[in-house]
């Protein structure tokens, strides 16, 4: 499935079907949370956080794609991301956009 962050896919026209979303919580660990305390005594990146956020998008990413099929599309346009804390230790990704099918 083709998933673009514009809202023309070159060369082709296409019909709305309509918004899709993917949802991903994710909870840091406790080593995690260990490791981003020294990181902020000392500073730099914090590979564990990283990870997960990562992880984290590619889950949302498959979670829209799958609805968007389910739907009949063959793409998604205008694809983004939002992304929150809910507590000190958990992560919520969404990725969204509009399923679209090419005539």
């Amino acid at each position: 499935m083709l998933i673009t962050t514009t809202e023309n896919v070159p060369g082709h026209d296409y019909e709305v079907i309509g918004e899709v979303f993917g949802v991903t919580t994710q909870s840091r660990n406790l080593i995690s949370d260990f490791g981003a305390g020294l990181k902020n005594i000392v500073g730099g990146e914090i590979k564990g956080y990283t990870k997960m956020l990562q992880t984290s998008r590619e889950k949302a990413i498959q979670r829209m794609t799958d609805e968007a099929s389910k739907k009949g599309a063959d793409a998604v346009v205008m694809m983004r991301f939002d992304s929150g804390s809910i507590s000190n230790d958990m992560q919520s990704v969404v990725a969204y956009g509009t399923a679209v099918k090419f005539k």
